[in-house]
């Protein structure tokens, strides 16, 4: 999926952590739009013809669909075309290889795509691109498919996208770090004892091209990498896929409105906006313990991928630190 996975498993019988990266890889196998073999590709292949998928790639399609309704169009996981022609056009760590960028004459069209049990129809002349929905929807499988095997608690962080159940490491409740490229240490630090934390940033996977920088986060209505005045997004919601397609709400948003969508969802935000002002929901206090956020950060330059040129460099691995969410 292009990003760096962290599983963490309280409990239960040995094996359990194998059996959660082999569904890590599992999902990334039917998922990944750079695997030209997954079920994803497969889909976007045969755009505009009904195709048998599993279970669980009909179940992404359909989070999918809900979450470009509850967003009112703010995500769409049709813009696959408009991420292409933006550059990233390839797994990130390989923005600025040697080989021809590719082009792309996909529209977008979530309303039309169509679910029949197994069977979906993806609109003809779109594709699908599962992105952080499919992070965030494999996260929660994961966390699932972990506790029904027996452990006694789960966290799976896939690039920044968390799912957290059941007893934390140290019986109670886990604690999700926050993090924004402007600060050396996190900006909030979350008390989560169920549910999930998914942040979405215009600061990373970041490239230049030519004399523009461009970032993947898609303003579907402008078919254009967004200009939204917020830096970064996180939210706190009930399952990892939820909190993934309202960050990218939020963000996108604006920071005029960029709480708005999250009405009647029981979801909290924290946003950074790109002066460097912080603020949250109300809610988000609860989950904050004693510490309170910045009221502001101050900006600094990120580094980007060159086309042509070097990529930036990934996340690193967690080691033996609270789980994090990051972009």
């Amino acid at each position: 999926m292009g990003s760096d996975a962290h599983l963490i498993v309280v409990g239960g019988r040995p094996g359990l952590l194998d059996a959660a990266a082999r569904r890590v890889g599992h999902l990334e196998r039917l998922w990944s739009r750079f695997l030209e073999d997954s079920e994803l590709s497969e889909l976007n292949r045969r755009a505009g013809t009904p195709v048998r998928v599993s279970p669980e790639t009909a179940m992404l399609v359909g989070r999918a669909r809900d979450a470009w309704g509850l967003t009112k169009g703010a995500y769409d996981p049709t813009v696959l075309g408009a991420v292409i022609r933006a550059g990233y056009d390839r797994s990130f760590e390989h923005l600025g290889t040697g080989r021809p960028r590719a082009t792309s004459s996909l529209d977008t069209g979530a309303e039309g795509i169509e679910i029949d049990g197994d069977t979906v129809r993806l609109p003809a002349g779109t594709g699908f691109d599962a992105g952080g929905i499919g992070k965030g929807l494999a996260a929660d499988l994961v966390a699932e498919h972990i506790l029904a095997g027996g452990a006694e608690g789960v966290c799976v962080n896939l690039g920044g996208d968390v799912r957290v159940s059941g007893a934390g490491p140290a019986g109670g409740a886990w604690t999700v770090a926050v993090e924004h490229p402007w600060s050396p240490a996190p900006i909030a630090n979350l008390g989560l004892a169920e549910g999930a934390v998914a942040t979405s940033t215009t600061l990373r996977r970041r490239w230049q091209a030519g004399a523009e920088t461009r970032h993947h986060l898609i303003d579907p209505v402008s078919g254009l990498p967004s200009d939204t005045d917020v830096s970064l997004a996180t939210v706190v919601a009930a399952e990892a896929w939820a909190a993934e397609v309202l960050a990218k709400a939020v963000l996108l948003g604006g920071s005029a409105r960029a709480v708005d969508v999250l009405s009647g969802t029981g979801a909290q935000a924290l946003v950074v906006e790109a002066s460097g002002r912080v603020r949250s929901t109300p809610g988000l206090g609860a989950l904050l313990g004693d510490v309170g956020l910045p009221s502001r950060l101050e900006p600094v330059a990120q580094p980007l991928a060159h086309i042509p040129g070097d990529s930036s460099p990934r996340q690193s691995p967690l080691s033996g630190r609270p789980p994090k969410v990051g972009p």
